[in-house]
């Protein structure tokens, strides 16, 4: 073989490497107990199906329901966007995991303690509304010594409607978003995470169990603007 045909051979290959290694964009519908974008579920507890005016939704009772899948779906990304649409409830508790992704660690199969990515919730009395409480966002991301936390609890939300949250990370900032309304912004630098596995409902460890229910999520390996985010039927227009 000749040294130019090793160097192009080369550069196929890692050209290859980096294709495979990057995800795909995937879009989850909470229809079903069994199986979310295509990937059989591990069920904890009792979720159960409830109809929405555009079909099936999950819902988790806050206590011990929730659902595992083992896939990490932006895993490999760079630079990503993760949406969901969902309808939390007013009695669940104060601090809410709805959703971790979590990296394993390839030599072992356990998860990395320095690497998962959680959108979560808070719910806080509205001091314009006679303590009537509501909801505000949180989204979380880290890896290794690099994490930033996004909580805005100036901005809530009521209860009863379904809201697209989103989270973008562009490289050099982490943006979260209810809607379309930015809900804070701050400096990160991470490489892509490891494959892993997701929890919707709690925490990966079981603990902060979510009240309320899932429609759809949405994994994109690059960072999207605000006028090309999900187009849910129930929220997010």
């Amino acid at each position: 073989m000749t040294r130019k045909f090793l160097a192009i051979l080369a550069v196929s290959l890692s050209a290859l490497t980096a294709a495979a290694q990057t995800p795909r964009p995937q879009l989850w519908r909470f229809d079903n107990l069994t199986s979310i974008g295509g990937h059989p579920t591990h069920v904890v507890g009792t979720p159960t199906l409830i109809d929405t005016p555009k079909g099936k939704a999950v819902a988790f009772n806050g206590a011990d329901s929730a659902l595992f899948v083992d896939v990490h779906p932006l895993a490999g990304a760079a630079t990503w966007t993760w949406e969901m649409v969902f309808r939390p409830d007013a009695d669940g508790r104060p601090e809410q995991r709805v959703f971790h992704l979590q990296p394993t660690d390839p030599a072992t199969g356990k998860d990395i303690p320095t690497e998962r990515m959680l959108f979560e919730i808070r719910i806080r009395p509205d001091a314009d509304s006679n303590a009537t409480p509501k909801w505000c966002l949180d989204s979380f991301a880290v890896v290794g010594d690099q994490s930033r936390a996004l909580l805005n609890c100036d901005k809530k939300y009521p209860f009863g409607p379904w809201y697209r949250v989103t989270a973008v990370y562009d490289g050099k900032m982490l943006h979260n978003y209810v809607n379309n309304d930015l809900q804070g912004e701050g400096p990160l630098t991470i490489p892509a995470q490891h494959p892993g596995h997701a929890s919707a409902g709690v925490r990966i460890n079981l603990v902060d169990y979510y009240k309320g229910a899932i429609y759809s999520a949405r994994f994109t390996p690059r960072p999207l603007t605000p006028d090309k985010f999900l187009k849910s039927p129930l929220a997010g227009k």
